[in-house]
Parts: structure tokens; C-alpha cells; sequence
């Protein structure tokens, strides 16, 4: 009896991830799948492929003064670049995933439609994210940047402040500069 319970819960969850791997620059960025404002589903790294990226994740709703303000900064930056983007993805887990409808329609509000394909909705699967991210503050946002390749290259998280900004505007740079062959 006892080596039949223990046959069933190793084939139920001997495949869990129970502790998800931190995120590690020089490594490929794992799928994050979600939805786009304007209703399209959207995967990443691939909606990105060929441009430097810089995802500003948010765990809780009070992080989107900090994602907002990287953000900010990044598209002051590097707005006009074309091999540059940024998606904003609000991580949605817990029962707020109930109120789906009601925080998309607010951000789509609250976002300028020439950004709806930059914010992207994450509904489950944070608690692996918080993992990968290393995540110990709700009000931070965390960053990731990715090279042409899709490549974690840049890891930071935290309030913006004008002191970090800098190091990852060099990165960007030097990943724009890149040959990405």
C-alpha cells in the first residue's frame, strides 16, 4: 500500500518545479505567454525577436509606479529606436485573475493605444516567475533585458532612480551594437 501511494504522488508530481531556476544572464529568456491590450496573444521572447527588449515585470499592483517609471526612461531613451522595444507585464495570480475583464479595461484605458501591443498580461504562473526573478518586494519592478537572440543579458530590480539607470542604458546600447548572427 505504502510503495502504490508512493508510485502516485512521484507520477503526480514528480515533474513539479519546486523551486524554479533564477534567471541567469547569457541564458535564454523562458516562454512567458500572455495577452496584448488590444486582445492578441502574445509569447515572449518571440514577439521581440531581433530587437533588444526590457521587460518591466509588476507582482502587485502598487508596482506600477516602478514599472511605469523604468519604462518612462526606457522609451525616453530609446523611443525612437527601432531595434528597440519594451513590454510592460502586470504578473496576475491569486483570485485577481477573477477580475480579468475589469484590469484589462482599466489598462487599456490608462494606456495610450500606440502602447496596447507593449502591455502584456500575465494570468497565473507568477509564484515560478517570482522565482526566476529572485522576487522579495512587492512594489519593485523587475527587469529583465534581452538581447536580438532573446537572451537574458540584464537583471535588476527596484524603484527607478537616476543612479541605476545608467548601467542599463550602456547595455542597451551595447547590445544595439551587436551582430546578431
Amino acid at each position: 500500500m505504502k510503495l502504490c501511494l508512493i508510485v502516485a504522488l512521484t507520477v503526480m508530481f514528480g515533474n513539479a518545479d519546486p523551486s524554479p531556476i533564477l534567471l541567469k544572464s547569457g541564458e535564454p529568456l523562458p516562454p512567458i505567454r500572455g495577452d496584448f491590450l488590444n486582445g492578441k496573444n502574445a509569447s515572449l521572447p518571440g514577439v521581440a525577436s531581433g530587437k533588444v527588449a526590457l521587460l518591466a515585470l509588476g507582482f502587485s499592483y502598487d508596482s506600477r509606479f516602478a514599472v511605469e517609471d523604468w519604462v518612462k526612461k526606457f522609451r525616453e531613451a530609446f523611443g525612437t529606436n527601432p531595434s528597440a522595444t519594451f513590454y510592460e507585464i502586470p504578473m496576475i495570480g491569486g483570485i485577481a485573475r477573477l477580475g480579468k475583464w475589469f484590469i484589462e479595461s482599466g489598462m487599456r484605458k490608462g494606456t495610450p493605444p500606440q502602447w496596447h501591443e507593449n502591455v502584456m498580461t500575465v494570468y497565473g504562473g507568477t509564484d515560478i516567475w517570482k522565482g526566476r526573478v529572485n522576487f522579495n518586494e512587492p512594489k519593485h519592478a523587475y527587469l529583465i533585458l534581452l538581447d536580438k537572440k532573446g537572451n537574458v543579458r540584464w537583471l535588476f530590480h527596484g524603484y527607478y532612480n537616476d543612479r541605476d539607470f545608467p548601467p542599463l542604458a550602456a547595455k542597451v546600447e551595447e547590445l544595439l551594437n551587436e551582430d546578431p548572427h
